[in-house]
């Protein structure tokens, strides 16, 4: 059987794999031999850490990854949050990536729609506190 996806782990990181969190005491290169749902560690969102609306965002989706478990409530803050995003975004390029990220998490697509996501971090945010700095450098 040939191996759909490898990759290595470093001593004490740990993987989330179907809902199921794996931690390794060594280094290890694993290998999955079928369809799963993964999220390796140094992808993961902390709560502290969705400071911005788009943050917020792959926190949701990622739960969603996690936990498949609470996918029925997690699926409503999904819902809520993607479409108050769409409304608010005023570039299209933004608007669109959102509108392909609801397309992948309606077909169960998680983990491409954080990918997505995470492009969207740098350039969403540089233009939110753009506003901010120019205020604070004309002060």
């Amino acid at each position: 059987m040939k191996a759909k996806m490898r990759f290595s782990l470093k001593a004490g990181e740990r993987i989330f794999i179907n809902g199921a969190v794996l931690t390794v005491s060594q280094k290890v290169t694993l290998s999955l031999l079928n369809e799963a749902r993964f999220l390796l560690e140094s992808h993961v969102l902390q709560v502290a850490d969705a400071t911005t609306p788009m943050r917020q965002l792959y926190f949701v989706v990622q739960s969603l990854l996690i936990n498949p478990q609470e996918s029925g409530k997690v699926m409503g803050a999904f819902r809520k949050l993607h479409e108050a995003l769409v409304q608010v975004a005023a570039d299209e390029a933004v608007k669109e990536t959102l509108g392909k990220v609801g397309d992948l998490v309606a077909a169960d697509r998680t983990f491409e729609a954080l990918k997505l996501i995470r492009t969207l971090f740098e350039p969403v945010e540089a233009r939110s506190s753009a506003p901010a700095e120019a205020a604070v450098q004309a002060a």
